[in-house]
């Protein structure tokens, strides 16, 4: 296995690809080195690894007999890894080509290759299925030949299927299957120089949503930085394109949210070294040749450092907020990021479950990312009251503040200003009679996530999130749809009237007044919500029984621990509001959930290291919950599903499945429970 993943956001991976000619760290840009005519050192830019074409070389005899001889990393004067791509870029020019799919991947290994690629056929955009299928019937033909020809070569093994996203998943799944090493999506180019980007969201999903997780994906073709950010937010880990140097001989000056024409420049646009340098009248007064490698220059400066900043926002944990600022460069790729919202629950599978960085609402587009998905979808744990009082927000954390308020009602005037009068929906389950002294579930209501109830409001990202005061449509829409869905789980609804302001909610309502409803504030209810929420329902009662002790922080007044006498069972991490468990509270909720859930089983090898506190391996993994996502607190058991210890886990289930280096678990603490 060659590839290895270290952080991740979205669908977007930070790895490493070992190749023969050196490590490279992806999400990376490759770009085209056209043999015997480049004339910028793409390394000083940034480029760990390169593409070029060996079919160029092949038909050039002065080149391949330099190549064979001296090999193609002399050839192109690059000594770091190379992928050399087969012919079928030509293929798809010219219709047909002088070179077996053979022959051209035995020359790709005896030039020195690091990544070879098979002779596929790159079917068009939009042609009719029956080519589609017949041209992807003779690309996996060729893929399993590429195998059986090579001796060492690492690899490419391209996706094809046209526009047909049934096609596209096909031949995913059948190469996905082969003993490739990395795996491109070809064929898009013609999509991207005509902004047809909703299209691309399609193929890629269709092909990632099918390729095994523990191989890069490369992106054919895709060599602007305007796209970058949306495309490793899909899963696509590599990018090559000629673009840098194409728009160069344009006079055209890339920037990731868009590109420049030099003649209508009065000012560079940005502060790499040729723009700070020259003016855009020193550049228009050169010679061609000149111009043209200052502008490639500074191509190649912002390509890298928007590929640097999407590493970045991946650690961060702010990725898709990026690609939302992007998408909004043109309304094309603004379409092709409301198309992504089709595809919200493959990305929900492998985002990871808390993060570094707060959830920023940048525009209605949010509304679509993983993490509300998931938020929506775990409110169904949390133990259900017959009513609710639901409220608007107030400043973070909502329980601190709400809390104040409710119990010194008519003492703060501007809060009770906010909140408004209170009202009860009428016909709501109304054959179902409700004890007035019956305590309530308190919700607060508020953009993006909708209903947040109060004993919750700390776990990430409820807390860890800014919208804007003044609210879009779309967000109004969206949390009134959530706000009818959820109180149809209710006996009783007690509402404020800001809430019915602000949603523009139209219920039916009877006057109710809140000095007649009972409230209380409990603090062991609040940590078995927080338990149900992030373990499944349940689990707060398995883990917290009523001999609890709950220990506050000193500074903050927030719960940091929860004891059972002496024996700590668990820590409420402050950045995230989730529970890290002890040794006892792995064991008890071993004790409760079934198995496999929240497992991750290793193999006997594995045993004595994961009893020593020691991380687990993807290798050493022969079993896993596959709802596991990647930061989630899980178990580490052996076959016979004895209790070994305990951890996060770095990736989600299907990777760690698929993986086999790497780490896939930080164990918390080992020893025999």
């Amino acid at each position: 296995m060659n590839f290895e993943i270290k952080y991740k956001d979205a669908l977007g991976r930070i790895g490493v690809l070992k190749t023969p000619h050196g490590n490279v760290k992806t999400p990376a840009l490759m770009p085209v080195i056209h043999p015997g005519k480049q004339t910028v050192d793409v390394k000083k830019y940034g480029a760990d690894i390169v593409i070029t074409n060996s079919y160029i070389i092949y038909k050039n005899e002065e080149l391949k007999e330099k190549a064979l001889d001296e090999g193609i990393h002399s050839l192109i004067n690059f000594d770091g890894p190379i992928v050399t791509d087969s012919g079928s870029f030509q293929l798809s020019v010219y219709g047909d080509i002088d070179v077996t799919n053979k022959e051209i991947i035995e020359f790709q290994e005896k030039i020195g290759t690091d990544i070879g690629t098979s002779l596929d056929i790159p079917t068009p955009p939009y042609v009719k299925r029956e080519r589609a299928e017949k041209e992807l019937e003779i690309t996996l033909e060729r893929a399993k030949e590429a195998l059986d020809a090579r001796e060492n070569l690492m690899l490419n093994s391209v996706v094809q299927g046209s526009t047909f996203p049934d096609l596209r998943a096909k031949c995913a799944e059948a190469i996905g299957q082969m003993d490739f090493e990395v795996y491109p999506i070809g064929a898009v180019v013609p999509l991207l120089e005509n902004y047809k980007y909703k299209d691309v969201v399609d193929i890629v999903m269709a092909s990632v949503a099918n390729l095994p997780p523990s191989r890069p994906r490369h992106l054919m073709g895709a060599g602007h930085p305007m796209v970058f950010a949306l495309a490793v937010a899909m899963g696509c880990d590599l990018f090559d394109s000629a673009a840098y140097i194409l728009y160069a001989q344009d006079d055209r000056l890339m920037m990731p949210n868009g590109t420049y024409k030099l003649q209508d420049l009065s000012e560079m646009p940005c502060s790499c070294e040729v723009c700070t340098k020259y003016a855009p009248n020193d550049l228009r007064s050169m010679k061609k040749e000149q111009r043209m490698k200052l502008i490639a220059q500074h191509n190649l400066h912002v390509s890298f450092a928007e590929i640097r900043k999407i590493r970045q926002a991946i650690v961060d944990g702010n990725l898709l907020e990026l690609v939302e600022q992007r998408c909004r460069a043109h309304p094309y790729l603004l379409d092709a990021l409301r198309n992504l919202k089709n595809y919200t629950e493959l990305l929900e599978e492998y985002d990871p479950e808390y993060k570094n960085s707060a959830f920023f609402y940048t525009g209605s587009e949010s509304l679509n990312r993983p993490e509300i998905a998931r938020h929506l979808g775990r409110l169904s744990r949390i133990p259900q009251k017959n009513r609710v009082l639901l409220l608007p927000s107030f400043k973070k954390p909502y329980s601190k503040n709400i809390q104040n308020i409710l119990t010194n009602f008519g003492r703060d005037e501007p809060d009770m200003e906010k909140l408004g009068n209170f009202y009860r929906i009428k016909n709501l389950k109304a054959e179902n009679k409700i004890n007035a002294d019956e305590l309530p579930q308190v919700a607060v209501v508020d953009v993006p996530f909708g209903v947040i109830p109060l004993e919750i409001d700390e776990v990430y990202p409820l807390a860890q999130n800014e919208s804007p005061s003044l609210l879009d449509e779309d967000s109004k829409i969206f949390v009134k749809n959530i706000i009818n869905e959820y109180i149809n789980n209710f006996n009783e609804v007690i509402i404020s009237e800001s809430l019915i302001k602000r949603f523009d909610l139209d219920f039916d309502l009877e006057d109710f007044n809140i000095d007649d409803l009972t409230l209380e504030f409990n603090d062991k209810e609040k940590v078995r919500y927080i338990a149900d929420y992030q373990f499944g329902t349940g689990a707060g009662n398995a883990l917290f029984d009523t001999n609890i002790d709950i220990v506050k922080s000193r500074k903050t007044g927030k719960i940091r621990h929860v004891y059972d006498g002496e024996d700590l069972i668990a820590t409420l991490r402050a950045s995230d509001g989730i529970f890290v468990l002890s040794m006892l509270g792995a064991k008890r909720l071993h004790e409760f959930l079934e198995y496999p859930k929240s497992r991750v089983v290793v193999n006997s090898d594995a045993e004595p290291f994961a009893r020593e506190g020691k991380s687990i391996f993807a290798k050493f993994v022969i079993d896993i919950d596959i709802n596991i996502r990647a930061n989630e607190e899980v178990l580490i058991v052996n076959e016979n599903d004895d209790l070994l210890a305990f951890g996060k886990s770095i990736l989600n289930a299907h990777e760690i499945k698929d993986l086999k280096t790497g780490q896939a678990v930080k164990t918390r603490k080992g020893g025999k429970l």
